[in-house]
């Protein structure tokens, strides 16, 4: 029903400064983008307005140029690094003879390209869909015609009343499909939280090297590149993390700023992730110089997707490509630590990253001195040194065992549901 360009068409890129800050875009990320959608710029149309023209986009005469760049390239697509109406769309393909693409579908594509899971590909084709559902009429006019043919001439539906009918059933199966995919993670979810183990969730702006440091820190061979978008399906880890124990961790979609909304919506149950983690690891490529942006940017999407209040903790990384730089730990006015640098590439900084984790994980660390009787004391004691907590230990002359440790709230309340003895008794006040 629907037309989608193939990888490794020959496109001319169209790119204007606005004076207007809202509507600003990045032309090398832009060129970033196309590249990892496999296409090839022939040639980057490039101008300068105040405001988007209602018709165009741009004005008449740059329209005009365009068309005329295309025909003497013989491009088969032209991309517009912004957001355009259907409207806009449909009057730059009939001047341009082509097919025209904005800065959302260009992501959308990338997007159905990287898709590898189940849910990944239904995500992607809900907000194909709903962005296409807009876009339906275009420059085909056959699709206003009514359908003809023995016992079917007559009032009827139009092709197009059948498309939009069709998509909206589709939409609606998908819809059905993704709540039980949601509804499955939420089991997980409520799982995890039961045994109230922690979950840090990575985020960050596209291509600052999530995935890397993933692989990294938990050996998980994920796909990783040098690429926009490389990560579509969240991927969940166990690692272990001092005085915390057991932690899972999740590497999730990559950020870019205008997101499109409809795949914000779409990637509704994967982002849940992020908005019900203990701690955001927030990745950031230290050596872009839009560094600072791009943090703007992901938080903007956090607290779109209503995950600003979760704690997190900024990942500078790529630190193997700045001068002089060193691995290094910054805290706050009260040592807390907020920032980390490290190279996830070659493993600097690792070790100080997992020290950082500690601190922002135990901070419900609990120190408890038990007198445990003897009756009870071989079973608790090997519990002890199965969890690595004694501090030091010493038998009175009754018998008892005098014991001190140290260890995750978490760990302590697990200890108690297992046992059918109190440990409070044992507490000494």
């Amino acid at each position: 029903m629907f037309d989608r360009y193939e990888s490794g068409e020959q496109a001319i890129l169209v790119h204007i400064n606005f004076t207007q800050e809202g509507e600003w875009e990045d032309l090398s990320e832009f060129e970033m983008l196309v590249s990892s959608a496999g296409v090839n710029a022939l040639r980057v149309v490039t101008g300068s307005r105040k405001t988007p023209h209602p018709k165009y986009y741009v004005g008449e005469g740059k329209a005009q140029e365009i068309a005329e760049a295309v025909r003497a390239e013989g491009a088969e697509i032209v991309l517009f690094n912004h957001s355009l109406s259907p409207a806009q769309e449909r009057n730059l393909e009939q001047i341009c003879k082509c097919r025209v693409l904005d800065r959302t579908g260009l992501i959308l594509d990338i997007f159905a390209q990287r898709a590898r899971t189940h849910e990944g590909k239904l995500q992607v084709e809900l907000a194909q869909l709903r962005h296409i559902s807009t876009r339906l009429i275009r420059g085909w006019t056959h699709l206003e015609r009514q359908k003809g043919g023995i016992g079917l001439r007559g009032p009827g539906e139009t092709q197009l009343e059948t498309d939009r009918r069709l998509l909206r059933e589709r939409i609606k199966t998908i819809l059905r499909r993704l709540d039980k995919v949601a509804k499955q993670r939420d089991q997980g979810r409520r799982a995890r939280n039961r045994a109230e183990i922690p979950t840090i969730s990575l985020v960050g702006y596209t291509n600052a090297g999530k995935s890397t440091l993933f692989n990294r820190v938990t050996d998980a061979g994920v796909y990783a590149a040098d690429q926009l978008f490389a990560t579509l399906d969240p991927t969940l880890r166990k690692i272990d993390v001092a005085d915390v124990g057991t932690t899972i961790l999740a590497d999730t979609v990559g950020f870019i700023r205008h997101l499109p909304h409809d795949l914000v919506a779409a990637f509704k149950a994967t982002l849940k992730e992020t908005q019900d983690a203990t701690l955001l690891l927030h990745v950031v490529d230290a050596s872009d110089d839009r560094f600072r942006e791009n943090i703007e940017a992901v938080d903007t999407v956090l607290e779109e997707i209503e995950a600003n209040e979760v704690p997190s903790l900024v990942v500078m990384n790529k630190i193997d490509n700045l001068e002089g730089a060193e691995p290094r730990i910054e805290r706050d006015d009260d040592g807390v630590p907020r920032r980390v640098w490290v190279s996830a590439i070659d493993g600097q900084g690792i070790d100080l990253l997992f020290e950082a984790l500690t601190e922002r994980l135990s901070g419900t660390m609990v120190k408890h001195t038990l007198r445990v009787p003897p009756q009870y004391i071989g079973r608790i004691r090997s519990k002890f040194y199965q969890m690595g907590c004694i501090i030091s230990e010493e038998y009175d002359t009754d018998g008892s065992l005098k014991i001190d440790i140290r260890l995750p709230l978490a760990e302590w309340s697990r200890l108690q549901k297992r046992e059918s003895t109190s440990l409070d008794d044992f507490i000494v006040a």
